[in-house]
């Protein structure tokens, strides 16, 4: 055995140490299977991929199959967009420099192409607004969103409602870690982080919002969570955690679904009832009983340790993000105002207004009284200047 080999093998053996990731006097040993009880084990969460591989070739086959024929039979319709002109100088800026030029360099392009400022800037709103995801992209990637928490969520109900740790918080912990796992615990789990997984496989395709960043985080946190709490055999108080974020998310993925296919009513409707579910689930219930479940009430049962910490660790970056979430849910909740007819995700990177569309035909006045009348069907200046439909 080489020197690396012994480096790697003695920070195993040190890191799967029972103090780091139990209470005193417990361990792995404790995971045994025996009995025949089963308990859950570390290599079992290798059975994720291949369920996430699946959760990727079935999205395809149900964007296709089910949500483009439902986009249609709702009404989904495109925005028409006006297709920025050819025009080589820009769009080698566009490509290999920047697409959001400074005032500085639209007066650069400007010079360079003979075009006025308006018109570079227009050339690049159109430009960006031509590589944004379309409608329907996004509500194939909403309905498949929805399909699942809904689905995730009736069973991960199923699984739990008739289990005492459903009801009463202390069970959570009972006999811990001695719980043999349950059929119903192990498929559970798998898909869950199966679909995870797909999530974050799928990230860099699905459309890109605001909240980025944040997304990844709530990914990564989400999966080392359900992995370390099935290690350890949290997993009572791990179902507990996923059907909690279950609940909301499908209500959030209708309303966008709506959104999408102009049911404003509708729309705001389901939107108000995912905000009231988002608020009593992740504000309420996942702080003042899970986690008080998962900080405060073990401090009664058993010494603190290390897997203590990491695992309500996690759970505090979920509840930041909880917060950071619910801020924008409340900035879209202002949509209700008098004189807002619709509910937009506040997180989409929405697209940007020609707000010289609607001065086009002011701004063609402008031209035709500085240069004179239309000569064959084009302006004197700046002839290389047209809208594609």
């Amino acid at each position: 055995m080489t020197e690396r080999s012994r480096m790697l093998q003695g920070l195993r053996e040190w890191f799967w140490q029972d103090w780091l990731w139990f209470p005193e006097g417990m361990g792995w040993a404790d995971l045994e299977s025996r009995d025949g009880q089963v308990f859950s084990k570390s290599g079992d969460l290798w059975m994720s991929l291949p369920i996430a591989l699946c959760f990727l070739v079935i999205r395809q086959i149900f964007e296709w199959k089910v949500a483009t024929p439902l986009a249609a039979l709702l009404g989904v319709r495109e925005k028409v967009r006006v297709h920025a002109s050819h025009n080589p100088s820009l769009e080698s800026y566009f490509r290999s420099t920047s697409k959001h030029p400074t005032q500085d360099e639209v007066k650069s392009l400007s010079k360079q192409t003979g075009s006025s400022e308006k018109q570079v800037h227009r050339w690049f709103r159109r430009r960006r607004n031509q590589e944004r995801p379309n409608l329907l992209k996004k509500f194939r990637e909403a309905s498949w969103r929805f399909t699942f928490y809904l689905l995730a969520f009736i069973a991960g109900l199923a699984a739990v409602i008739d289990k005492p740790w459903f009801y009463e918080k202390e069970e959570m912990w009972k006999d811990f870690p001695k719980m043999p796992l349950l059929p119903s615990q192990y498929w559970y789990y798998m898909i869950e982080l199966g679909f995870y997984f797909s999530l974050l496989f799928s990230v860099a395709s699905d459309v890109k919002r605001k909240d980025f960043k944040e997304q990844i985080v709530h990914h990564v946190a989400t999966i080392l969570l359900i992995s370390f709490s099935w290690c350890v055999n949290y997993i009572r108080a791990g179902t507990m955690i996923m059907l909690v974020h279950d609940s909301s998310d499908y209500l959030l993925e209708s309303a966008k679904m709506f959104n999408y296919a102009g049911w404003r009513k509708t729309c705001n409707y389901i939107f108000i009832g995912f905000a009231a579910v988002f608020f009593i689930s992740r504000l309420v219930l996942f702080p003042f009983w899970i986690m008080h479940a998962t900080i405060v009430y073990p401090l009664t049962l058993y010494p603190t340790f290390f897997g203590y910490y990491f695992f309500n660790g996690l759970l505090m970056v979920l509840q930041c993000l909880h917060i950071f979430w619910f801020g924008l849910v409340l900035r879209m909740a202002i949509k209700f105002l008098p004189g807002n007819n619709i509910v937009e995700d506040e997180r989409s990177d929405k697209e940007e207004t020609d707000d010289s569309e609607d001065g086009d035909e002011e701004e063609e006045k402008e031209r035709k009284t500085k240069n004179g009348p239309v000569q064959n069907g084009h302006l004197p200046l700046n002839n290389n200047h047209r809208k594609v439909d």
